[in-house]
């Protein structure tokens, strides 16, 4: 069964062609990828990954909107949802600890290999299958 990939940019962060060429990328591999496009709420990234049922989130931030993503985690947890969160994009240094710490399972920074995502993806939502916890999902089976 193909993964089901949401990709969203939360906050004003309007440049996305970045997001939209993983989007490509990531379908041209086998994923069913659900694109909001930019300007999304919080809310309406968790809405759609309750409506499209997706197995992975991704966020892509180039306008540092980045802050946005604990805010996200915490939404999706209130609303019980089980979902791993990876993070692309322009994110400092100083702040990746912060987001893993927060639940980001993984995060790319700009020229990250596709293959290299790809992989990533395919292994999170496997582990994540498999009963184990990832970043901010806990384990999927007792």
């Amino acid at each position: 069964m193909a993964v089901r990939f949401l990709l969203a940019k939360i906050g004003i962060d309007g440049h996305d062609r970045g997001a939209r060429t993983v989007a490509l990328a990531l379908r041209d591999a086998g994923m069913e990828v659900i694109y909001t496009g930019p300007w999304q709420s919080i809310e309406s990234v968790t809405e759609t990954a309750i409506q499209e049922d997706v197995d992975i989130i991704g966020i892509s931030t180039l306008g540092g909107d980045y802050f946005l993503v604990p805010k996200l985690l915490n939404r999706i947890r209130e609303k019980g949802l089980n979902i791993p969160v990876i993070v692309g994009g322009i994110i400092p240094a100083r702040v990746e600890e912060d987001l893993r710490k927060a639940g980001v399972a993984a995060i790319f920074h700009p020229g990250a290999s596709i293959d290299d995502i790809i992989k990533t993806i395919h292994s999170l939502v496997s582990q994540h299958e498999s009963g184990e916890e990832v970043g901010n999902a806990r384990r999927s089976k007792p």
